[in-house]
């Protein structure tokens, strides 16, 4: 069974090959080594148009489905690893829902910067003290009028040192004051203003070309033309953004374990001891082989819940589902693509450590793999909730 159009997908996987071929591995290295924005490659892959593939038409986006995008940004992935795509990952999926629930000045004032690469974006949801449980986040969003006025902690958010503007939910309503947690959240979409945003990066293992950050945000004023529909209903507001980021992440973790098993296929033809090559000898064949037939698994389920999304049916647990898998089968190829090479696995010219080191943060975010079973065994296998 196939998922997706062919014909479409293999285009943009040559286009999107094409242009991420010019920035080769000596490029990704050398900003893993000195960090910094791949801002020209930014650049690039807005010129080609592809940040707004998930777009509207009359924004300047493609009008093309998450589908789509899943298939262009494990093209990326695969190519310059995620450095390249967590450069442009918020562009694709952050503000969807202000596609969803928007007015139109907002749609008109917001998605055409990001889609031109004019404007750069983060988004700010987790909190040091409450992780994953978001209806518990204690940032406030004070009303006086016209203006909100925004206090609180924010962690983990990528591109914040470069970013323009930001996406942000914070708690409006106290929690004593609603019926259900997941009321008394609303969602801004406004400019990053330094002047009340202090941004602390985080010194990380791997992903340096792409800054994660903490925020310290002291009465950020908001102007409420900011605020993404009504008050109090952000967190409904976000799930339109979750669900697209675990299918793109999958994507993009397929893409990684791809390269890794490339380069580990292509080592072992070519390393000679006793006399052949270290591919004959089923140590090596086995697991990069097992390898493959995981990652292929993993691409069935990412496009399957990439084509329910996008098909408008409920795909929560089918995201979760391709998230887990393309996560672990990826880590697995980039461990065995390292020791394939051996002590080469080791040395920053082989790449393969590099990508190991990347993987890491897919098996961690955006949902970790503990949550991710407690939600299927909640809501496919009907067990009591753990959490």
């Amino acid at each position: 069974m196939s998922f997706t159009n062919e014909e479409q997908h293999s285009e943009i996987r040559q286009q999107v090959k094409a242009l991420c071929s010019r920035f080769d591995d000596e490029y990704w290295l050398n900003l893993d080594t000195k960090g910094g924005f791949p801002e020209d490659f930014y650049k690039e892959m807005a010129r080609g148009g592809w940040l707004g593939i998930a777009m509207p038409e009359e924004y300047g986006g493609s009008g093309l489905g998450i589908t789509e995008a899943a298939a262009m940004l494990q093209e990326v992935a695969e190519v310059g690893g995620l450095s390249a795509a967590s450069s442009i990952h918020l562009n694709i999926f952050g503000l969807q829902p202000v596609v969803v629930f928007g007015t139109e000045e907002q749609k008109q004032r917001m998605l055409a910067p990001l889609i031109s690469g004019d404007a750069k974006a983060c988004f700010a949801v987790t909190e040091p003290t409450t992780g994953l449980n978001t209806t518990k986040l204690k940032t406030k969003a004070v009303r006086k009028g016209d203006t909100y006025y925004i206090s609180g902690q924010k962690v983990w958010i990528s591109t914040a040192q470069v970013a323009d503007y930001m996406m942000i939910i914070a708690r409006t309503t106290p929690i004593e004051e609603v019926e259900r947690p997941t009321e008394g959240l609303s969602l801004f979409y406004t400019k990053l203003d330094r002047k009340y945003v202090d941004v602390r990066e985080i010194d990380k293992m791997g992903r340096k070309a792409v800054d994660s950050n903490e925020l310290f945000i002291d009465g950020l004023p908001v102007p409420v033309e900011d605020r993404i529909g009504e008050e109090g209903q952000g967190f409904k507001y976000i799930l339109h953004g979750i669900n697209p980021e675990r299918i793109l992440v999958s994507a993009e973790a397929v893409g990684i374990g791809r390269s890794a098993l490339s380069r580990a296929a292509r080592y072992a033809r070519e390393r000679v001891v006793f006399g052949r090559p270290i591919g004959a000898n089923q140590g090596i064949q086995h697991p990069l082989a097992r390898s493959w037939v995981e990652l292929e698994a993993s691409n069935l389920l990412t496009f399957n819940a990439a084509r329910l999304y996008d098909a408008g049916i409920s795909c929560g647990p089918e995201a979760n589902a391709a998230k887990l898998m393309a996560s672990e089968s990826a880590f697995t190829a980039c461990e065995n693509a390292v020791l394939t090479h051996g002590g080469f696995g080791y040395a920053k010219e082989y790449h393969v450590e590099r990508l190991l080191r990347e993987i890491m943060i897919l098996r961690i975010a955006p949902v970790s793999p503990q949550l991710i079973l407690c939600n299927i065994a909640e809501k496919i296998l009907d067990l009591p909730k753990s959490y």
